[in-house]
């Protein structure tokens, strides 16, 4: 995801709150571009089953506007045998 996020947010806590949205596992965060007032960050988000709802909502809670989705990975997983 292409994002554009307040200079003022940390990353660091930011990451922790978007990591706890349903189906999330592991978020990378790359800083693309950084004005006086924003910075353009690439957010990568790695789970099962990430609740797309969820995570705009803590983006939108923290003052940030998704730019784009630029790559999305599908996969179905087998289910362990009962």
């Amino acid at each position: 995801m292409d994002i554009l996020k307040p200079r003022e947010v940390s990353l660091v806590e930011f990451s922790t709150t978007l990591c706890k949205a349903g189906g999330v596992e592991q978020v990378d965060v790359v800083v693309r571009e950084v004005d006086a007032m924003t910075e353009t960050i690439r957010l990568t988000l790695t789970g099962s089953s990430i609740r797309y709802e969820e995570v705009t909502k803590v983006l939108k809670e923290q003052g940030m506007a998704v730019r784009g989705i630029d790559e999305i990975t599908v996969a179905r997983s087998k289910k362990a045998d009962a």
